[in-house]
């Protein structure tokens, strides 16, 4: 019995919270339906002829409802005595009950503080359970109305579309994961799922399919815009015919706004190349206007092209694929080759080309479901076919895109990733400047960092005492084909370049020699600075590298060190002597000073060179000394 008590409480937690959930559900279908009941309440009161009493009204209104979820109309009442079906779905009427639906599944799965959480399976189907009550009422109730629902769209699908915004619901309040698969899915699937890099790529690809869709419904819309400009006298005349009265053109121009949605995906039907049926027999393309098209009178009709070939201003409709791949592609080189990381963690081609192909299907898949919710029939016979055809809207929504997608991503990902010489970013220490640079260079002050980057640079052949600027390609161009950018070809030797920048650096902080004193350096942030953590990595035996060291060191010393000792001499060219050491523009009694008193990390690290350039047997090291003569004027 002890065993059992905590399962015995969780489960009596647990009921509290599914009833809440089936509540929940309730409350969201009820709010969207009450929304719509009351738009449509005030119509039939504004309007000075209403045709059947408020009964009627409110089965009207079910029945709208209905159709927002996807459920097609039956209307009895028609001239010929047969009923007509109405199957085109106002989109924008449907964004309510969906929305409605997600938010009561996120808060069902993700409660409040302190109160009673159900799984999130159990969240799910109290929530969808309590939702589809509501619609089985609204159905039931809307039989004896004007428009009543087909019941084989009540299963498919209202309860799909219903699910589905409860699915996305609950997974927004799990935190949107891609996984765990559930256990009876292929263990190769699972296994893929699972790792990081399969999630990246999925959420790369998801996002710029959602982008692609985005950029197919503006440039649809524009389309629809640019042609209702056109034809604004027809739209007019449509306009005003329909109704005499204030109160019907309202409710015609309501009916209009609801359906901008479904004539922004036309419009994307049009410029990917199928268009969209104007009846049984009549068919809209860019390349012209197949059949006679039975077309009622409504404004948002009048942007549909006039009988006849298409011209450069039909076929321009184009623009609009083309612009929704080039916006795949864009988005998906931005996460395979973003600016601030390296060159080297960047996505293959391969990778990029992978992406972009599955982005495309997610962008061809979206637009045949939106395109399939978008048309449908209005009636028989010759309007039994309205709108877009999905099936050939959607393939021809992933040809272009991956058609231009892949080929523009990979152009795309080349450019970011082109040679260091002409690139904004190469690598990332070579683009971004430090800020302390940027805070120093009003007052003629030089950091550390500066002066140390200006050395090295100079040894790669770039420009003395300034990094490496995107707006300069030349520096980085001329490093990497051995000229020197546009002053001439590249110093060949790298070590006179590393004994003038300390010179430099002197004359233009003063106050290095005096910094040393205290075991600091200008530029530094306190005492516990270290110089040596911006030193290259870079093995001791490159010649390169050992002569910035050894240029940081001697400006570290104040300029009280020598030059940069020679090697000995091997066995097929004899040893150079060193030169003497250039005085440093501030050496005087304080560098004196600070030569004898230096203790920091500087001073130490110079005294292990000289030791080893000793041994070796270098003539120039003894230089290296802070009290040798050579360095005290």
């Amino acid at each position: 019995m002890t065993q059992r008590a905590p399962q015995v409480t969780a489960d009596r937690n647990r009921a509290p919270a599914l009833v809440s959930a089936l509540l929940r559900g309730v409350v969201a279908a009820g709010l969207g339906l009450g929304a719509l009941a009351v738009l449509v309440v005030v119509v039939w009161i504004s309007s000075p002829y209403p045709d059947s009493g408020p009964d009627g009204a409110l089965r009207a209104a079910a029945g709208i409802w209905l159709l927002a979820h996807g459920a097609g109309l039956v209307r009895p009442d028609t001239l010929s005595g047969v009923p007509a079906p109405v199957g085109v779905v106002p989109l924008l009427l449907a964004v309510g009950p969906l929305w409605l639906t997600h938010r009561a599944a996120r808060d069902a799965a993700d409660p409040e503080e302190g109160g009673p959480a159900p799984s999130r399976a159990g969240a799910f189907c109290a929530v969808t359970a309590g939702y589809l009550l509501v619609v089985a009422g609204a159905a039931a109730y809307a039989r004896g109305g004007a428009l009543r629902a087909d019941p084989d769209t009540l299963a498919f699908p209202v309860a799909v579309v219903v699910a589905g915004a409860a699915a996305a619901g609950v997974w927004t309040a799990a935190g949107r994961p891609l996984g765990p698969l559930p256990t009876w899915s292929p263990l190769a699937l699972q296994e893929a799922v699972a790792r990081t890099l399969f999630r990246d790529r999925a959420e790369a690809a998801c996002r710029s399919a959602a982008v692609g869709v985005a950029v197919l419904l503006g440039g649809g819309a524009l389309l629809v815009a640019v042609a209702l400009g056109r034809n604004a006298a027809v739209a007019q005349d449509a306009f005003l015919g329909l109704a005499g009265d204030w109160a019907g053109r309202i409710a015609v121009l309501l009916l209009a706004v609801a359906l901008v949605p479904n004539a922004a995906l036309w419009g994307a039907s049009y410029g990917l190349g199928p268009g969209f049926a104007l009846g049984a027999g009549a068919t809209a393309t860019p390349l012209g206007l197949d059949g006679a098209p039975a077309v009622p009178r409504f404004p948002l009709l009048a942007a549909v092209p006039g009988p006849g070939p298409g011209n450069w201003s039909n076929w321009a409709a184009a623009a609009v694929p083309v612009a929704a791949a080039l916006a795949v592609a864009w988005f998906t080189v931005r996460r395979a080759a973003p600016a601030d990381v390296p060159r080297a963690q960047a996505w293959s081609w391969r990778e990029t080309a992978r992406v972009t192909l599955l982005a495309a299907l997610g962008c061809g898949l979206a637009t045949a479901v939106l395109a399939a919710w978008a048309g449908g029939p209005l009636g028989t016979g010759e309007l039994s076919a309205f709108g877009p055809v999905w099936w050939l809207t959607g393939p021809a929504a992933f040809a272009w895109t991956a058609v231009i997608g892949v080929p523009a991503a990979l152009l795309l990902r080349l450019w970011r990733l082109r040679t260091p010489g002409w690139a904004w970013r190469g690598d990332v220490a070579d683009a971004q400047e430090s800020p302390a640079a940027d805070a120093d260079a009003g007052d003629g002050r030089a950091t550390y960092e500066d002066e140390f980057e200006g050395a090295y640079e100079e040894d790669a052949g770039g420009v003395a005492g300034r990094p490496r600027r995107w707006w300069a390609p030349w520096r980085g161009r001329g490093a990497a084909d051995g000229d020197g950018g546009p002053g001439g070809p590249a110093d060949p030797a790298p070590a006179k370049a590393s004994a003038k920048a300390p010179a430099k650096a002197s004359a233009k902080a003063p106050g290095a020699a005096l910094g040393a004193q205290s075991g600091t350096v200008a530029g530094s942030d306190g005492p516990g600075f270290e110089p040596y953590d911006f030193l290259p990595t870079d093995p001791w035996h490159e010649k390169g590298a050992r002569e910035a060291r050894w240029a940081s060191l001697q400006r570290s010393s104040g300029g009280l060190m020598a030059d940069f000792p020679a090697g000995p001499a091997g066995p097929s060219e004899p040893a150079e002597p060193a030169g003497p050491a250039e005085p440093a523009g501030t050496a005087g009694p304080a560098a004196s000073g600070a030569g004898r008193g230096a203790d920091g990390a500087a001073a130490k690290d110079a005294k292990a060179v000289k030791d080893t350039t000793d041994a070796q047997g270098a003539d120039g090291a003894d230089g290296a000394d802070g009290d040798s003569p050579a360095a005290t004027p």
